[in-house]
């Protein structure tokens, strides 16, 4: 088996990042999850890398507290140095068995310093302290922190929820300021559009003449988003395609290296580890780089180095016959290799699409013909990317018992510009975790569980699409 490009721990599942940059090296701590069975408390834990691509897992980094502690888990927050080198973790410390006034197990931001290169922590309880008035108790939680230097002060966000209205509507990014780090003042709200039932995992920064503010919602969608604005005071506006990414990759945080801007996320896992399993907290982790557009806009695709790493070219038949033109004005055809692909594999695709077409893309794991198979299928009357697969459920014996009304994995699903011409599909596959990226703006991760494995196959549906590049290449471990 080779080396995984997605970390995981051996024993356990990342949950929520919290990454760092320093002196080069991405220091991502994360929340350990451990499904066993009575549930441990959470931890954070620490994974190094240097190049996106290889990870030194080092274990517990902050331990959360014991069963009468306020921080038997230990939750999302930050990690930021101050003037005199020591670096300071803000987190969330929570306890089911400490109730607030509202009945809810309290969220409480606690915090940690350390004066040893965040090789161990000191905790200070005595600077814990919980959600004011007007907010509910058990929301109160992922304290990012940032300096502003207008304002000559720290800022801290929290993802937390009014104690009053619309049940679903009440999330906000409350605030806190200080100017020591160690005493915090409650102020004005740092974002209040009455939309979600939470902001998770506030995170803010600036690039060029931009600022960027990237949270984590469940309410129509448990997706990442992000917002821009000239200021960090706002207003904030919403870009045309807002989201990080799909369903599966979650609570995006960010961290800067060399003017380059990585997201830093988990996919989540699915029970049963099967295609129908419902979607689980915490999973593996996934790293997308932001790429900053002309109007200020995100794109998101795959580190440089991360393609890098797949060097060694796996021969595929089809590509003797590039260009190949599949023309099918009013049906369906597909080309698919003889051979089946490694289990990990990087794929590029580069089609040029005529007007009025209804359907291209890739299929994978696929079977000789191509009926079987899950498949990358982008959708230009739509203007979207969608991740599909057959066979469906099949609930009962006769031919109509098939999910055959579903269009596709309704959670998958990611608009893109598809006008007529040359557009690129680039996937990694890795075991179980597709990730997709149209034109290196636009990224799509999922599960892929019940096909094993087979071959590549490229399709069109009802017009043209001429497929002009098809490359496939492997890692090989030294």
């Amino acid at each position: 088996m080779k080396r995984s490009v997605f970390f995981q721990p051996t024993h356990g599942w990342v949950g929520d990042l919290i990454p760092f940059e320093k002196d080069g090296e991405f220091w991502l701590f994360y929340l350990h999850e451990d499904r066993s069975d009575p549930k441990p408390g959470t931890s954070w834990n620490l994974v190094t890398t240097k190049d996106l691509t290889q990870f030194e897992d080092h274990g517990v980094s902050l331990s959360h507290g014991s069963e009468s502690d306020l921080d038997f888990n230990a939750y999302t927050g930050s990690v930021l140095a101050d003037a005199a080198g020591v670096h300071h973790l803000f987190y969330t410390g929570q306890n089911p068995r400490n109730v607030g006034p509202d009945g809810m197990p309290r969220q409480l931001v606690m915090h940690a310093t350390s004066t040893d290169g965040m090789r161990t922590w000191q905790k200070h309880p005595e600077l814990t302290f919980g959600a004011p008035d007007g907010y509910e108790s058990g929301d109160w939680r992922d304290p990012f922190v940032f300096w502003d230097d207008s304002k000559n002060q720290w800022r801290m966000l929290l993802a937390a929820r009014h104690s009053e209205g619309p049940e679903r509507r009440r999330g906000v990014i409350a605030q806190c300021v200080s100017t020591d780090l160690m005493t915090w003042q409650h102020t004005e709200p740092f974002w209040d559009p009455r939309r979600y039932i939470t902001h998770e995992c506030p995170d803010v920064f600036s690039w060029g003449d931009w600022w960027y503010m990237v949270y984590s919602e469940f309410s129509e969608s448990f997706t990442t988003r992000y917002r821009m604005a000239k200021s960090p005071d706002g207003p904030w506006t919403v870009p045309a395609l807002d989201s990080i990414d799909g369903r599966a990759f979650y609570a995006s945080k960010t961290a800067e290296r060399d003017g380059r801007r990585f997201f830093f996320g988990w996919i989540a896992s699915k029970e049963g580890n099967a295609d129908q399993g419902a979607w689980q907290w915490a999973g593996t982790m996934s790293v997308l780089e932001a790429r900053q557009n002309p109007d200020g806009t995100l794109g998101f695709s795959f580190a440089d180095e991360l393609v890098e790493s797949f060097w060694d070219d796996v021969s595929v038949p089809l590509t003797g016959s590039l260009p190949a033109r599949l023309h099918v004005p009013d049906g369906y055809t597909a080309l698919v290799s003889d051979e089946e692909l490694p289990q990990q594999f990087y794929a590029k695709a580069v089609l040029d699409i005529a007007p009025d077409t209804t359907e291209c893309g890739l299929l994978l794991r696929s079977s000789h013909d191509g009926d079987h198979s899950y498949v990358l299928r982008l959708e230009p009357k739509r203007g979207r990317l969608v991740f599909d697969r057959w066979p469906r459920t099949i609930t009962g014996d006769a031919q109509w018992h098939v999910s055959g009304d579903v269009p596709f994995d309704v959670e998958l699903e990611r608009p893109c510009d598809l006008t007529p011409g040359e557009h690129t599909l680039e996937v990694i596959v890795d075991g179980d975790i597709c990730v997709a990226v149209v034109d290196r703006q636009v990224a799509l991760s999922t599960r892929i569980y019940d096909l094993t494995a087979g071959r590549i196959g490229l399709f069109a549906g009802e017009g043209s699409a001429t497929v002009t590049e098809l490359e496939v290449r492997q890692r090989t471990d030294h």
